[in-house]
């Protein structure tokens, strides 16, 4: 379905492509300030999402993040891959790893969100764990 190009759409999916990351509802708020209300946020990400344009991603602790669909077009989605949340800077990436799931004859999937949760490479550096 065509959807209008309104001034909050386009505000959003402006932060989408200057970004390599997904986003929560309130990280965009943040990033919009005034200029967006919390309800249209909410309305054109579940528009864009609908639209297959951006994809969702339930972390585990239940907050949605939503990561624009940038090798997907029309019916062509593959978001069958991991994402990696980072506990200390809520950062959510798209992880480049294509996860095969083999389900028993007859079932069929709907839907894929495999979330790994841990420490990005800057957050480690900061913390120690991880070497130059």
């Amino acid at each position: 379905m065509s959807r209008r190009n309104t001034a909050a759409r386009t505000a959003i999916l402006s932060e989408f492509e200057s970004a390599s990351t997904a986003f929560s509802h309130e990280m965009l708020e943040r990033r919009l300030g005034e200029s967006v209300n919390r309800a249209t946020i909410y309305r054109t990400l579940k528009r864009l999402w609908e639209d297959g344009v951006v994809h969702r991603v339930v972390a585990t602790d239940g907050v949605q993040y939503f990561a624009l669909c940038a090798e997907c077009r029309g019916d062509d989605h593959h978001h069958e891959h991991l994402h990696f949340r980072c506990l200390s800077c809520e950062r959510v990436e798209c992880m480049e790893q294509e996860v095969v799931v083999r389900l028993p004859t007859g079932y069929r999937s709907v839907n894929f969100n495999a979330t790994v949760s841990g420490f990005c490479r800057e957050c480690a550096k900061q913390e120690g764990g991880l070497p130059e």
